[in-house]
């Protein structure tokens, strides 16, 4: 979403106004294209993702990247404070944030409910699997 709003705010503007807003690295690169990269220059790579395989592992590195996410979308509304349609977008971005924190957070705590409860096994003999063999 937020490569659609940077691409919507260029939409027609010239490689001259693009020079001089700062862009023209970007713009030799990659040209009026929406490429996914961090305000540093450096491109998204799936070696940002973090996944072990272990649900809480998992869930905790989850709850971080929201609030990482939640954290660069309030620096982006500082940054755009003065354009109140890029600032309403960004609102709206930082308040999914904020949900998707709040639903994993739940995930979390049923995880770790269902890992610290205790086993409990019981057997009911009249469903033995040997009962139900039929005797020719």
């Amino acid at each position: 979403m937020v490569g659609t709003l940077v691409h919507q705010l260029t939409d027609g503007a010239s490689a001259e106004e693009l020079m001089q807003a700062g862009m023209g690295d970007y713009y030799t690169d990659h040209g009026w294209g929406v490429y996914p990269q961090a305000a540093a220059g450096y491109p998204y790579t799936a070696a940002s993702m973090a996944v072990k395989g272990d649900p809480v592992a998992d869930l905790t590195e989850d709850l971080a990247a929201e609030q990482k996410a939640r954290a660069t979308y309030e620096k982006l509304i500082d940054i755009c404070k003065d354009d109140k349609d890029v600032v309403d977008v960004l609102r709206y971005l930082r308040e999914r944030e904020v949900v998707h924190f709040q639903r994993f957070g739940e995930a979390l705590n049923g995880v770790q409910e269902k890992l610290y409860q205790k086993n409990q096994f019981y057997m009911n003999s009249g469903n033995n699997c040997n009962t139900n063999i039929s005797k020719n």
